[in-house]
């Protein structure tokens, strides 16, 4: 197998970020819309001061990650045709960092503001508690202990921190 050049990378890179980030914003623009239809539903009247600024807590996060996860195709725009590639793939690893962190409050913020109308506050809490702690493992704790598993591997450039685009 030939070895790739680094254009070819950094275009591999792109495509790969492109389609993290489809599963992402799929998911943040669904949160999004029940945040954006909730205050109008029957039972919104009956929350507390609390549970309100949860709610606004959660969807400006939202909002935040929805902008920051579809960045990266407002960018690809204004850069078409530049040669500037490994600019959008560094700017595109950014805006996907920072829309999974606002998408994690966000969520745990949505998780709170439901728990907390249906169940006492102390289980709410310690419930969203165990959310944000789900989440962190999955999106933080894990993929950051792996990074240096299997350093010698050459198997996978992206797991080369020297050579990886996302770095």
């Amino acid at each position: 197998m030939s070895k790739e050049t680094e254009k070819q990378r950094w275009q591999r890179n792109f495509a790969d970020l492109l389609q993290e980030l489809r599963v992402a914003q799929t998911g943040v623009q669904i949160l999004f819309a029940f945040l954006l239809t909730l205050p109008f539903s029957n039972g919104f009247t009956r929350t507390s001061a609390f549970q309100k600024d949860v709610y606004i807590v959660s969807l400006l996060a939202a909002a935040a990650a929805t902008a920051m996860i579809i960045s990266p195709v407002a960018f690809h725009r204004a850069l078409f045709r530049q040669g500037r590639k490994p600019e959008l793939v560094r700017f595109a690893h950014r805006m996907a960092s920072g829309g999974l962190a606002f998408m994690l409050i966000s969520m745990v913020s949505a998780v709170l503001l439901i728990t907390d109308f249906v169940l006492d506050r102390g289980i709410a809490m310690l419930l969203s508690g165990l959310t944000a702690l789900w989440f962190l493992t999955f999106w933080a704790i894990l993929p950051f202990s792996r990074r240096n598993w299997g350093e010698d591997d050459i198997d996978d450039d992206d797991d080369n921190p020297r050579t990886s685009a996302e770095d």
